[in-house]
């Protein structure tokens, strides 16, 4: 397998997959919880840079390809890797419809008919995914290039309304603040936590395709780390700047906070423009996601424990039938749920996507502990901390998620069970 990816290529799968067009929203979802939502970004960074260390570890000790699948395979064997890999995989493309579904939605903001048409989002949104898909079919190299395009142009938006907000800071000073801090509350704190935690889904993107990545021991874990901490520094910046500067009332009411926070710089076109910032993230997290889609059955396939069939690759090294699977079962949910709202649906999926995440989250950071003593790089107490702590964090996570999201995380486990009986007797 060619190693043709670098810093730069893992790093914009890392940031691309976490942030989507979901961070557009979540100033006006965070400001009813005031000042402790800070809170609730303080324990959910902190939490995900545990996570993300365990991690990064684990990357340095087992390079290859797979990521959560090939921890947890090496800490307790082949079976509980392959539960907790067909959990995430579900998760993975389960998600990607939602993200599909989320770039139509914004651009149904700039073209209505979207809406207006039955069928016709639906139709879009399986264009997007077939889109990207061609773009990892094309190999590696062209489906991270898109991710890099992306991941810039999703991160201008966020950076100018930072800028715009240190511009009034610097301009008007303490006058500019019209919400000035208060004392969190520790039941907003834990609210605004199920939001936050959401939002940094996805640091753990740059270890599932290990053996397509130069140098992986040292490049994994430098963009897992690189990657989550620049996302969650922007997302703690962004909520502050918009709590302080934008009157509560009008954050929580306002359907597109962005675009009503820059639009006395940029007139009346900022909702335009924001709408397409946040179809491209969108697109974007799409892209990265079925890559993640293709790796992950492809690896299961090279360890046994999938159908053989999935570890074959293209002529541009690409794995072709696992991206085409995954791809198809997106884009068949997306059509058997097109007569729902785009709302509905998005949430409906974002559900049982984030609870497959979290509970590969969990196992990563117990397969670490399992490990400790068998790699040199995982030896240490300062880490052991940090793996107890990203424990923590994984199952506050999982009861801030909700029973309804522990339900499906618990009926994804339970569904692969029967495949895996079925791949050890043949």
């Amino acid at each position: 397998m060619p190693r043709t990816l670098g810093l730069s290529a893992c790093l914009a799968l890392v940031v691309g997959n976490m942030i989507g067009s979901g961070v557009f929203l979540l100033p006006a979802s965070l400001a009813p919880f005031g000042w402790s939502a800070l809170g609730g970004w303080a324990v959910t960074i902190a939490g995900t840079l545990c996570l993300a260390a365990c991690f990064s570890a684990l990357a340095r000790a087992y390079p290859q390809a797979g990521g959560p699948y090939a921890y947890v395979a090496e800490a307790f064997g082949p079976e509980a890797g392959f539960i907790i890999a067909w959990s995430y995989w579900i998760g993975v493309w389960v998600g990607n419809a939602a993200l599909a579904v989320a770039v139509v939605s914004n651009l149904a903001g700039l073209a209505p008919v979207l809406n207006s048409v039955p069928g016709l989002g639906a139709g879009v949104a399986v264009a997007v995914v077939l889109a990207c898909t061609a773009a990892n079919l094309a190999g590696a190299r062209v489906g991270t290039g898109l991710a890099k395009v992306t991941t810039v142009l999703k991160l201008l938006p966020l950076l100018a309304v930072l800028v715009m907000g240190l511009v009034l800071l610097g301009r008007d000073g303490g006058a500019a603040v019209v919400t000035p801090p208060t004392p969190m509350n520790g039941s907003s704190v834990m609210a605004s936590l199920t939001l936050t935690m959401w939002a940094m889904l996805g640091f753990e993107s740059a270890t599932i395709p290990g053996d397509k990545v130069r140098d992986p021991g040292r490049l994994i874990p430098l963009a897992t780390m690189i990657g989550t901490a620049m996302t969650g520094i922007i997302y703690l910046l962004i909520s502050a700047l918009m709590l302080a500067l934008v009157p509560a009332g009008s954050l929580a009411r306002s359907p597109s906070p962005f675009a009503d926070f820059v639009r006395p710089f940029v007139g009346d076109g900022a909702a335009a423009l924001v709408a397409l910032f946040a179809a491209i993230a969108a697109l974007g997290a799409v892209n990265g996601w079925v890559l993640v889609a293709g790796e992950m059955p492809r690896a299961m396939a090279l360890d046994g424990v999938f159908p053989r069939w999935f570890a074959g690759l293209n002529g541009r090294q690409a794995p072709g039938r696992a991206l085409l699977f995954s791809s198809g079962l997106t884009c068949i949910l997306v059509l058997a749920n097109y007569s729902r709202s785009l709302a509905s649906l998005f949430g409906f999926m974002l559900l049982v996507s984030t609870s497959a995440m979290l509970v590969a989250y969990l196992a990563g950071a117990v397969s670490l502990l399992r490990l400790r003593g068998r790699a040199v790089v995982l030896a240490g107490g300062a880490l052991v901390l940090v793996a107890v702590g990203g424990v923590a964090y994984a199952a506050l996570a999982i009861v801030a998620a909700g029973a309804e999201a522990v339900g499906w995380g618990a009926l994804l486990l339970l569904a692969g069970v029967p495949v895996m009986l079925a791949m050890r007797r043949g």
